[in-house]
């Protein structure tokens, strides 16, 4: 049963009822990254009570958008086909939400499972096609993934690996993925931090990973 009824009857308002509660869609998000720990998915949204996070993953098991299921000796939740059908959805919403982003406050951080999915909702598998296989160590504050472009398929992942390009950036990387900065604007003004290989790649990146404020 749905966690609130608004008393009509149509499609968006059947969605609001099984995903519009608070936390839900960055449930969601998440697991559209991956299986999640229950403790993984309280790390990873650190605000939220335990409680509210309980009633969440209930509530998301009774539509049949989540289930649970044992995995290397522990019990972890991942998304049903069903659920996985959000995809899109997730990804437009941040392609949204991105046009208002703004700077950051201070208390706000960017996780691993966040970033992943904001560089989802930025790949351009067109334009990504066209250019080399390429590989990209990336630190966003704590978050560190190895980002992984062949033609049109996208793999991001936590870890380390070898890699083309390896650079650091903060929240202001939305300033070079929307455009306002160039790459080597970026990297002049510190907003990219180049660790190691060839500066020139960054463009690529930025060719790559694109969206219009």
């Amino acid at each position: 049963m749905a966690a609130r009824d608004y008393g009509q009857y149509g499609g968006v308002t059947r969605g609001l009822e099984l995903v519009g509660e608070r936390w839900a869609l960055l449930i969601v998000r998440d697991l559209l990254v991956g299986p999640r720990r229950y403790g993984e998915l309280a790390g990873g949204l650190a605000r939220i009570p335990s409680n509210i996070l309980a009633a969440r993953l209930k509530e998301l098991q009774a539509a049949g958008i989540i289930r649970r299921v044992p995995h290397s000796r522990v019990i972890v939740y991942e998304l049903t086909p069903y659920g996985r059908e959000l995809e899109p959805v997730v990804l437009a919403l941040g392609a949204w939400g991105f046009k208002s982003l703004g700077d950051p406050r201070e208390e706000q951080v960017i996780t691993p499972d966040a970033m992943t999915m904001d560089l989802r909702t930025a790949f351009r598998p067109q334009v990504a096609e066209q250019l080399p296989a390429t590989a990209y160590a990336a630190r966003f504050g704590h978050a560190e993934l190895l980002i992984r472009v062949d033609g049109s398929t996208l793999d991001v992942t936590r870890g380390d690996g070898p890699v083309d390009l390896a650079f650091a950036a903060g929240p202001g990387i939305r300033r070079l993925i929307s455009g306002e900065l160039g790459p080597e604007r970026a990297i002049e003004t510190g907003v990219v931090e180049v660790l190691r290989g060839r500066r020139a790649l960054l463009g690529r990146f930025a060719s790559t990973f694109h969206l219009a404020a």
